[in-house]
């Protein structure tokens, strides 16, 4: 059981691998430059790109979706795979359906596997070697075509490709686009080219974090989230799930596995005076459950759900990435509550620190920030675009991160995209022993806060 429910976190994170030809060696991560100009080529905008995403839940993949639809309209040739395809089918089954299983059944255990992975090396070696299962297949992906670039939505993927660009396997520069707003040591591998982050608040904590520098590239959602509707269209949507206009409505998102305490949140929201509008994925069950509730108004999977959000007035979330973004292209205010563990209480504590969004911790810090959030005034700004960095990675005009700016995309208000406090601790680079077994040794970055 510890086994499976070890494999299903690798799901959501993996870690980094390194290789020393003998004995160990001490490394700083802070000396390697994200963009080093001296080695990108010079490529044209008829280079192809490869996707690599991995199927656990809908965030890695709509990241993926969405950069390839991006970049397709400017004329790339792009690929998409998902990094389970590479992995035996039992892999694939255990991160799947273990997910869902480990997150509800066993929650403080997925706790703690996912704090163990920065320091325990025997939850390591386990990580590494699942990675290794996959190494063949991606390289394969990898060298198909003369790709310019390799870009990962996916932990375990970035860690694969990370490893066969340090062994010399994979000339292509890789990149990986974090999906979530907590960088965890599994999303950093010093071997990837380039790390890119939804908000400027993540980019700082990784890089004060894990001294690996770290580019804010903007959110991968669909522009539908930023457009807004009409006021016809947003009181006939109420009207059809029969909410008054009158009525201030919170939507909880629960993510396409219906995961989290939601019936705990919808009565939070009621108790505070608000409509509860859940939203269940595809966990009918759930929704059969919440609809027994009076004055709950519960949905299944939705493709609409970038209307429902300009037509609620807060939201509530359990910390997953995919949803934070997409209500933050919304203007959307936002309050993480009852959040799973491991990733999503770790996201929902780098949220808070970065002025984004406040955690609710207990029902009355719910019902405060609930009303709080609720009475603000949408902002809607204009978010950089991160297909436009991915074409300076493959033109080779982006620069070093060490004398950039902190964009070098179209900029966006500070008070969106926030300069961000780091949960990290000191800036600087980390020293880490590299031990005889490709383990990272004493690498101990200061822990996500997520208590």
């Amino acid at each position: 059981m510890l086994t499976r429910l070890l494999l299903t976190l690798l799901g959501k994170a993996g870690t980094c691998d390194r290789r020393p030809d003998s004995g160990g060696v001490t490394v700083s991560l802070r000396r390697r430059p994200l963009l080093d100009a001296t080695c990108i080529p010079t490529l044209g905008r008829s280079a192809a790109v490869l996707v690599i995403s991995g199927s656990v839940g809908a965030g890695h993949d709509g990241a993926a979706s969405e950069l390839a639809t991006r970049l397709r309209a400017q004329g790339v040739d792009v690929d998409v795979h998902d990094y389970l395809a590479a992995l035996p089918w039992p892999c694939r089954y255990v991160l799947r359906d273990g997910y869902t299983f480990s997150v509800g059944r066993a929650p403080a255990v997925f706790e703690w596997l996912f704090a163990s992975i920065e320091d325990s090396r025997l939850v390591l070696a386990c990580t590494l070697a699942f990675c290794r299962l996959g190494n063949r297949r991606v390289h394969r992906w990898a060298t198909a075509k003369p790709y310019g670039l390799v870009v990962s939505t996916y932990p375990l993927a970035s860690q694969t490709l990370g490893t066969l660009r340090r062994r010399g396997a994979l000339t292509s520069q890789v990149a990986t686009y974090l999906t979530d707003p907590a960088v965890h040591r599994t999303w950093v591998h010093p071997a990837v080219d380039h790390h890119l982050t939804v908000t400027g608040a993540a980019a700082d904590q990784g890089q004060a974090g894990y001294g690996i520098p770290m580019r804010p590239a903007g959110p991968l959602v669909p522009d539908r989230f930023s457009r807004g509707i009409s006021p016809e269209r947003r009181s006939a949507l109420r009207h059809e799930l029969g909410l008054r206009p009158d009525q201030q409505v919170a939507l909880l998102v629960t993510g396409s596995l219906g995961l989290g305490d939601a019936e705990h949140s919808a009565c939070g929201v009621l108790d505070a005076g608000l409509v509860p509008l859940v939203l269940c994925g595809r966990n009918e069950a759930l929704r059969a459950r919440l609809t027994r509730i009076p004055g709950v108004v519960a949905l299944g999977w939705r493709d609409d759900v970038h209307e429902l959000m300009h037509t609620v007035d807060v939201l509530v979330h359990n910390a997953g990435g995919l949803t934070f973004t997409e209500a933050l292209v919304a203007g959307l205010p936002t309050v993480s509550y009852r959040c799973i563990p491991g990733h999503g209480r770790a996201n929902a504590a780098a949220i808070e620190d970065a002025g984004l969004g406040p955690w609710a911790r207990s029902a009355e810090q719910f019902t405060t920030a609930l009303r709080e959030q609720a009475a603000k005034r949408r902002i809607l700004s204009t978010q950089p675009d991160p297909s436009l960095l991915i074409l300076s990675l493959l033109d080779g005009t982006a620069t070093d991160p060490a004398t950039a700016s902190p964009l070098d995309v179209p900029p966006v208000p500070t008070e969106q995209f926030g300069a961000g406090r780091s949960n990290r601790g000191p800036a600087g680079g980390l020293e880490v022993a590299l031990a005889p077994l490709d383990l990272p040794g004493q690498w101990q970055a200061p822990g996500v806060r997520r208590s």
